[in-house]
């Protein structure tokens, strides 16, 4: 059986050792053994994709439903798993911690903090503050009894000023309070990406890769990229071919979206193999 703390140690070594590495993100067990079964070696969360799978729109989940995700997501595959932890379900430095120790204790060895506020007239921590935030969230994951790693994401170019050098100064605070991963979601070119790696000294998450453009994994790990994640893209993915079967049975009533379905013993083989990869 994989305990936790060796998921925890193999995550930190897929970040230690050269070359890059994909992070895609399960919303619900069944999705996250196929993905395992497929040969991923590690995996996260996705809080659209899980939002969306409960019936709601992003940011509308509670800590405790995040919580209960986790602990359903954690033991599903012998894969480490990492979570998006949105803002840390609350604005001071002690919620972040306490969140990322109830983390700890649902099974993840990873998770994320945001720089959102939630509030649209100040979309984003003051950076002093948001820095405050990731230091105690760092303090509560290295007093772990295994390594936990704490990503630090400056929201920008989602939700705050879509400005490279504010977000390379964001990352640099955040990386003086201590955070183990970097991640700006949204960068918007391979040279945005390339002067980010160049001010920072911690490994770099992106988000699929530039926004012009996505290219090849081969390219960002050229480039120095450490992880890719997708957000809820594979969810999106997912679900948008379940909408359009249904326009088409609700539209000319034929089973055209058949083409692209799976057969169930595939996807049963597939799920028996990521729950023991």
């Amino acid at each position: 059986m994989t305990t936790q703390k060796d998921k925890a140690f193999a995550f930190k070594a897929l970040h230690d050792n050269p070359g890059m590495f994909v992070l895609p993100n399960p919303w619900d067990v069944g999705s996250a053994r196929m993905l395992a079964g497929l040969g991923f070696k590690a995996l996260a969360s996705t809080s659209a994709g899980f939002a969306a799978n409960t019936g709601v729109a992003d940011y509308q989940i509670t800590r405790d439903l995040k919580l209960a995700h986790i602990r359903a997501l954690a033991p599903a595959t012998p894969l480490p798993l990492t979570a998006d932890l949105e803002n840390g379900f609350g604005h001071s430095p002690e919620t972040c911690a306490e969140t990322i120790r109830l983390g700890a204790e649902a099974g993840l060895v990873g998770g994320s903090i945001e720089d959102f506020t939630g509030d649209s007239a100040r979309p984003q921590y003051g950076i002093a503050e948001a820095a405050d935030r990731v230091r105690a969230a760092v303090e509560a994951a290295n007093a772990l009894p295994f390594p936990f790693l704490v990503t630090a994401r400056a929201e920008n170019f989602f939700t705050g000023v879509p400005d490279l050098s504010d977000v390379i100064a964001r990352l640099q605070a955040y990386q003086e309070a201590g955070a183990h991963v970097l991640y700006a979601p949204g960068l918007k070119t391979m040279d945005d990406i390339r002067t980010v790696l160049s001010a920072v000294d911690r490994p770099l998450n992106v988000l699929m890769g530039p926004r012009v453009g996505f290219v090849p994994m081969a390219e960002l790990e050229a480039i120095g990229v450490k992880r890719v994640s997708m957000g809820s893209a594979l969810a999106n993915t997912a679900y948008g071919a379940l909408v359009r079967a249904g326009e088409e049975l609700l539209g000319p009533g034929t089973l055209g979206f058949l083409k692209g379905a799976a057969p169930g013993k595939d996807l049963a083989a597939l799920m028996a193999r990521g729950a023991d990869s």
